[in-house]
Formats: structure tokens, sequence, C-alpha cells
């Protein structure tokens, strides 16, 4: 039962370093950098209109503002995945409550909403979910934002959608995530269903180690149920089905993942012991967050700020734009292009997490007011950068896939949806250059006609426009993707380089 404790990237190192051509898992990007960047979880976030009006309505958190010489904590992202009806939502909504940021009142209020609908359990997920339709349906679809504060940490709590048809929604939550909480029910027959094939469990686990997260805490859920009154037996069924799984989409589940029983409705085991369960004998969730150690970034490397969405507040105030800052610092005042449209634009005014600064460091989610820029010539996916240091910009790269599901065969000519950092685009793929065994990691000597699911392949992708992209092995965070084609995630990659156009 005892999880090995969290281990610092670096010492991550030596075994992972490798880990993906030999497993031909996913890019363990963590320990791909032992410095520097170390893989912050970043990528492709699409579909995220809904951010602004979701963040307004996030009650005031009733938190003293940090005085100014007061150490700035550290700043992290942690997605709730899992599938739809796993109690990712009350899970987030019951920490905001324990940890100060939703008052007894506007939970009962909530509570009270939620009784007059027959929906009585639902009152937590309420203080995350915050339009009618979601309340209705109790679904939540938009990436939800909300924070809460440890000791030591700041976190930004993005609750992702857990329906089939929100998967892409899903992908922008854990393009923005440090670490993954996958939310699973250990009700009978639940669990099974959110692992089946149809289940959302899998998809999400895999998306979440392709957008770079690193540490994945598993919140085995509902065991207040009576169906499962706390019993060991159930917990560690749950978590015999699922750690084959995480091996295969490249977590490593001594090092990388950590497993906790709890209950989302009751709050046991979240910030206090839970006294049903003396089994368990590690920290509760909210004390083992505060735990965890550094996700080490370098604020002196060059700018990376991948846009997740633009707006404009008025047409005298300059444009804003949303996104988090992978790299490097910025300060009001600042000079930056914006690629890959090369846009000189100045950084009028700073928001972090919806408080106002003068300067950001890496892993913060930012509100951008820019200068010299208009709102129409600002896409997703478009990279903020220094102008010295500008990112790398192309169609045609060549990367290491995984095909992670496909029922038939994959030839060259082949076109689905690339999301990459926060970049969505169509991608063909005009070559295949050799397969990879996934065990040694030898290439074939000849070029595959085709692939298929579960092969290693390095193929050569042209996208239909420009996009802003780096090699992973430079830069994890914007060089990492995944394709999808019919609503499916298909294959996981990393580009490993860039091929400059023959004009």
């Amino acid at each position: 039962m005892e999880s090995s404790p969290p281990v610092e990237n670096g010492d991550a190192e030596m075994a992972a370093g490798d880990t993906w051509e030999q497993k031909g898992s996913e890019p363990s990007q963590a320990e791909a950098e032992p410095g520097g960047d170390g893989g912050q979880a970043e990528e492709d976030s699409p579909q995220e209109e809904g951010m602004e009006e979701e963040e307004e309505v996030v009650p005031t958190p009733k938190v003293v503002p940090t005085q100014p010489n007061a150490p700035k904590k550290e700043h992290v992202n942690v997605v709730f995945i899992g599938h739809v009806d796993a109690g990712k939502s009350t899970i987030g909504g019951q920490i905001m409550y324990l940890t100060g940021m939703v008052d007894k009142r506007t939970l009962e209020k909530y509570e009270r909403e939620a009784k007059e609908k027959n929906r009585e359990t639902w009152y937590l997920s309420w203080a995350l979910d915050t339009n009618q339709e979601e309340r209705d349906k109790g679904k939540t679809v938009e990436v939800g934002r909300a924070y809460f504060e440890t000791e030591k940490k700041h976190f930004t709590i993005l609750d992702a959608p857990g329906h089939k048809s929100f998967v892409p929604n899903m992908i922008g939550g854990a393009s923005q995530a440090d670490l993954a909480v996958l939310v699973i029910s250990a009700r009978k027959g639940e669990f099974e269903t959110g692992f089946e094939k149809g289940g959302q469990t899998r998809e999400h686990a895999m998306l979440a180690k392709t957008a770079g997260v690193k540490h994945l805490i598993v919140l085995v859920n509902k065991m207040d149920d009576p169906t499962v009154n706390w019993s060991l037996e159930r917990y560690e069924e749950c978590k015999e089905k699922l750690v084959p799984f995480l091996k295969k989409v490249g977590f490593n589940p001594r090092k990388d993942v950590h497993f906790m029983p709890c209950s989302g409705l009751t709050g046991a085991n979240l910030k206090e012991p839970a006294e049903y369960c003396p089994w368990y004998i590690g920290l509760p969730f909210i004390p083992h967050l505060d735990s965890l150690p550094n996700f080490n970034r370098s604020s002196d490397g060059p700018v990376r700020l991948p846009i997740v969405d633009k707006f404009i507040i008025c047409h005298d105030m300059g444009t804003v734009i949303l996104g988090k800052l992978e790299s490097g610092s910025i300060s009001k005042a600042q000079q930056l292009v914006m690629m890959p449209n090369r846009h000189t634009v100045e950084v009028l005014s700073l928001l972090s997490d919806d408080v106002e600064t003068d300067d950001a460091s890496p892993g913060e989610n930012l509100k951008l007011r820019l200068k010299g820029i208009e709102e129409e010539e600002i896409l997703p996916g478009f990279i903020l950068c220094n102008a010295e240091n500008l990112c790398h910009t192309g169609r045609t790269f060549d990367a290491q896939i995984v095909i992670i599901e496909h029922k038939s065969i994959i030839c060259p000519g082949y076109n689905a949806v690339l999301h990459i950092h926060t970049c969505i685009e169509e991608v063909q793929i005009t070559a295949l250059i050799c397969l990879v065994d996934k065990k040694t990691g030898d290439k074939s000597k000849t070029r595959p006609r085709f692939v298929k699911q579960d092969q290693v392949c390095i193929a050569r992708l042209r996208t239909a426009g420009t996009i802003c992209l780096e090699t992973f092995k430079d830069f994890p965070q914007m060089g990492r993707f995944t394709l999808r084609d019919e609503g499916k995630t298909i294959a996981i990659g990393k580009v490993l380089k860039l091929v400059a156009e023959k004009d």
C-alpha cells in the first residue's frame, strides 16, 4: 500500500531518460531534461471559450493578499480527470471548501439548489460547474477554473470534462496542468464502465501523459459507498487493473503515481485522515499535494507563452490574451513578438490567476493586455516570444509516433488533426520513414508501407498552415503532440526534427 515518495525529476533521469524508445510508451518528459524546463505539462488547449465567464463566478477567495516581500508561492496547475461520474467536480468543490476558498453558506446555497432539482450529491460540484446547462446535466463542459492554496503552493484546479464528446476540452485542461489527479469510482460497476473500451479513464490518463503531466495521483473515490464500505480488497482490485495500463502509456507506477482512497462527498481523507480507513497510512490528499517536490522551471530561459484564447474587453483597452507561461519571465511594458506572424507587441498589464501583478514567472496562468495587435490577428496556438529568441515555425517535421488506437492500417497520405501545445491544425502523414522496435529501440532498415495499432514509427508530417513548434529535445512542452481522428486520440508523438520548406 505504501507508495514510495515522489522523486525529484533529476533523480529519475537515469532510469527514465530512455523509456520512450524502449517501451515505445510515451515521452517521459520530466526525465528528458533533468534541469531547465523539466516538463511542464502544457499542450493542446482547444475550445476554452468558456474560460472568462467561468472565472468571474468563482467565489472570491478569502485569502489575505500576500505582502510584497513574502516569497511567491510556487504555482501549480492541477487537473482532475476521469470518467464522467467518478466524482471529479465533487472532490474539486470539497477541496475549495476545505481550504476555505468557498464558504459554508455558498455551499449550502448550492446544496439547496441541487436538492430542489433532486440532485443532492452534486452540490459540491456546483462550486466549479457554474453555467446552468452544466448544472442541469450535472456534467462539466468547459474546463472550470478555481484556485486554492496550501502552505507552500498556489494551486489552480482545472476541472476537465469526462464525457466522450468533450475529450478535446479535456486535452485543453491537461495541456495546462503540471499534476493530474485521476479520479476513479470504487463503486461496483462504475469503475468497470470507466475503464472498459468506451470509458474515458484510459483515454484521459493517456492524454494527461502526452500533455506532459509528470505526476499522477489516483484518487479511488466513493469509498464510503455501501457497495465498497472502505474495503481494502476493492481498493487493491481497482489498483491492480489500473497499473498495467498506466505503465503502457508511460507512467512509472513506482515513481510517478500515487494511489489514495477518499470520499469526495464526505471529504474523508482529503484533508484529515479517514478514521474508517486504518489501512491507509499515507498523507491525506491536500497535505500530500503540499509535500510534493517543486516542479522546477527556468525563469531565465527564452519567453514562451502559447496562446489559449483572446478577447477584447473594450476597444481602447488593447487586446487580452490568455495562456500559461512555459518559460522565461514577463514584466509590464515589455516588448514581445507574437509568432508565427512576427507582430511586435507591448505588455500593457498582466493578471496572474486574476490578480494584477508587475511580473510573472513560468507556470503562472496569465491574462495579458497587449498593445500593437488586433484581436483578429491572433489565433490560439500562436506563441509570445522575446525578440532575441524566437520560437521555430514551419510546416514539415519528422516525429516519432506511437499508434495508440486505430482499427485499420495507416499509410502515407493519411490525414488527422494535430494538437501540439495550444495549437490545433490539420496534418498529413506524408511519409513513413521507419518502424521503431518498442523493446530495443532499433529502427527498421526498410521503409514500412503502413503502420498499425501499437506500433511505433518515425514519420514525416506536414501541416496545412505554418505552426509554431520546437523539437522535443529542445523544449518538451512544445514538441509533444497527439493526433486525433473522428473524435478519437489515435497517436501520441514527439517532434524529432524540423524540415526546411523547399521553395
